[in-house]
């Protein structure tokens, strides 16, 4: 396979490691409703064991590790499709920034075949209060109960906010680059340091372009949890919610709880984008290097 496809898995599952802990926090409190009163940070930070602390990672390892190659190969293919001048993705100096959003935008639409039965699997697991659930248990009892195709529910949502999101994920990335060049034009931003903060930045501009569509996917997902009204109490949400629609949920959202609800969460999310984005684009570009440059071990000394 192509060496942007395992750059793009390496990465993506590095970045699930990393992350995952922080991702959970952010899930409950997107779940959490302030109709019944605030969530206490105890709530949020309270893990069953240790092993509460990777919950739902494994659907993301293999899911994400495989999104972030099927990603990273689909935006390169697209970009060098838009902009014929461009025959390094990693490098796209003289490409037009419009270009570089719709390529990744089209690299989220393509991606978005694996990451909505990854968010499914992995917003359940992480929920769900049962002891001994795992991404397997629950891709089984979706899988029972809802079909096959239920491994997409809420996957309109789900697209709409990954074309967005990653159109804004490599704009944003690249800009940044562009910004921290120096002024005689020579390109300095591929030294460990400016890599990893123009990933980092990515990451935040990324969330933040989507996060209300995040949050509404993560209330539908959440309200599939079989009784969890009463044994989930991070939840707090009406069983009739299961039925709603995306702008349904949306509107009942922003009735019930204001405009704030669609960006709870969104600070341990941006801490958490930064930190897990940062290594992954210092990871991808690093092993890109690796994989084109028979003299690979020389990148040590710049990333």
């Amino acid at each position: 396979m192509s060496a942007d496809f395992w750059a793009g898995y390496i990465s993506g599952a590095i970045g699930i490691i990393i992350g995952n802990p922080l991702d959970l926090i952010k899930v409950r409190l997107q779940a959490s409703s302030s109709a019944n009163g605030p969530v206490s940070p105890r709530q949020l930070t309270r893990f069953e064991s240790t092993s509460s602390l990777v919950r739902g990672a494994a659907a993301p390892i293999l899911g994400y590790g495989a999104l972030n190659a099927l990603l990273f190969v689909s935006y390169n293919r697209a970009l060098m499709l838009l902009d014929r001048s461009v025959t390094d993705p990693t490098n796209p100096q003289n490409c037009a920034l419009y270009k570089l959003w719709l390529a990744g935008a089209l690299g989220g639409i393509a991606s978005w075949t694996v990451s909505s039965p990854t968010e499914f699997i992995k917003c359940r697991a992480q929920l769900d209060a049962c002891p001994g659930v795992s991404s397997w248990t629950v891709a089984k009892d979706i899988v029972r109960t809802r079909g096959w195709r239920g491994l997409y529910f809420a996957g309109g949502i789900t697209c709409a906010r990954d074309s967005i999101g990653y159109g804004f994920y490599f704009w944003s990335y690249e800009y940044c680059k562009r910004l921290m060049s120096s002024p005689d034009g020579e390109d300095t931003s591929n030294t460990a340091l400016k890599v990893l903060f123009c990933g980092g930045i990515a990451g935040i501009v990324t969330w933040a372009s989507v996060f209300p569509l995040d949050v509404i996917k993560t209330r539908l997902q959440a309200s599939t949890i079989a009784d969890y009204a009463e044994a989930r109490p991070l939840l707090q949400a009406q069983t009739s919610k299961q039925t709603l629609g995306s702008f349904d949920l949306a509107r009942e959202m922003y009735r019930a709880e204001g405009f704030k609800a669609f960006y709870r969460g969104i600070g341990v999310c941006s801490l958490r984008a930064f930190i897990v984005n940062a290594a992954q684009w210092a990871t991808y570009e690093w092993l890109m290097r690796c994989f084109q440059d028979p003299t690979w071990y020389k990148s040590l000394e710049t990333i």
